[in-house]
């Protein structure tokens, strides 16, 4: 398997396991200051683990900092909004992720999207948005501003490694501690620790925080920003989808024609940039 190929699995899995986060703040009864330290601090530890292992000492420059401000907000902006509006919501606007990404590569980095990266977005997007047009407007409309903030950090950071002198994983260890820090009080108000509620927040604070951002820093090192964005499409799909299904949330069949096109499209994406040369797709 290519490196590219490769890296562009590790975004992948790191996007199916982000999806569950929606399942596992489901099933706490906490504010999301709260659930964002308590999985936040299990993450630090992890990640903390995983640095110890591969024997890399966590850095700190001023783009790393910003790096992790970015982790910080995705995390605690997306915990927030999941309490304010629906779950569905709160992952669709997050969504608007890749188109920041364009954005910002835009503005910041001077890097012009290839035509597949514009058409790809569109069908990307405009999928999500048919997957959630029956249920956009149901939220508190503070809920959904905040989960768009999100969208705007998270694009944040699919773009960790292209900052001047970045170090990603020290972005993700960086902001999973400055998130633990702002969250861990908050949890230490709460009363309601169901055996429920601590085993879903330890599935996040592992699996959907610290293993997915670990596979994301690795699959950022050979994947593109955009075509990284794109490949996690799969996440607003996969999350309200668990929901349904273990939460008892139904899916409507324009959420299933969405989730169809979505799928499609970043197959099809990602087979034509399989062909193309590597240097084409930078």
């Amino acid at each position: 398997m290519s490196a590219r190929r490769r890296g562009t699995l590790f975004v992948f899995i790191a996007a199916v396991l982000y999806s569950i986060g929606g399942l596992c703040i489901k099933f706490i009864p906490w504010s999301g200051l709260a659930i964002n330290g308590g999985r936040t601090a299990i993450a630090a530890a992890v990640v903390g683990l995983y640095l110890v292992i591969t024997r890399h000492r966590p850095r700190l420059n001023r783009w790393i900092f910003l790096g992790a401000l970015c982790v910080f907000f995705a995390h605690t902006l997306f915990a927030i909004a999941n309490k304010m509006t629906t779950a569905t919501n709160a992952i669709v606007l997050q969504f608007t992720a890749p188109v920041f990404v364009i954005l910002f590569s835009i503005l910041c980095f001077h890097k012009r999207p290839s035509r597949l990266d514009l058409t790809a977005c569109a069908a990307v997007m405009g999928g999500i948005l048919f997957f959630f047009v029956d249920k956009i407007s149901a939220g508190e409309m503070m809920g959904n501003i905040i989960a768009l903030l999100s969208g705007v950090a998270y694009a944040g950071v699919f773009l960790l490694r292209e900052m001047p002198d970045s170090d990603a994983i020290s972005s993700v260890f960086w902001g999973d501690v400055l998130s633990a820090a702002v969250g861990l009080p908050f949890l230490a108000l709460e009363t309601e620790f169901t055996q429920t509620a601590v085993f879903s927040l330890v599935i996040l604070g592992v699996f959907q925080v610290a293993i997915a951002y670990i596979l994301m820093t690795e699959g950022l090192k050979t994947t593109p920003p955009v075509t990284a964005s794109l490949v996690s499409g799969i996440e607003p799909v996969l999350s309200p989808i668990l929901v349904a299904l273990f939460y008892g949330e139904r899916v409507s069949l324009m959420a299933l024609t969405g989730a169809a096109i979505v799928v499609v499209s970043v197959v099809i994406y990602n087979v034509i940039l399989a062909r193309q040369p590597v240097a084409d797709c930078q």
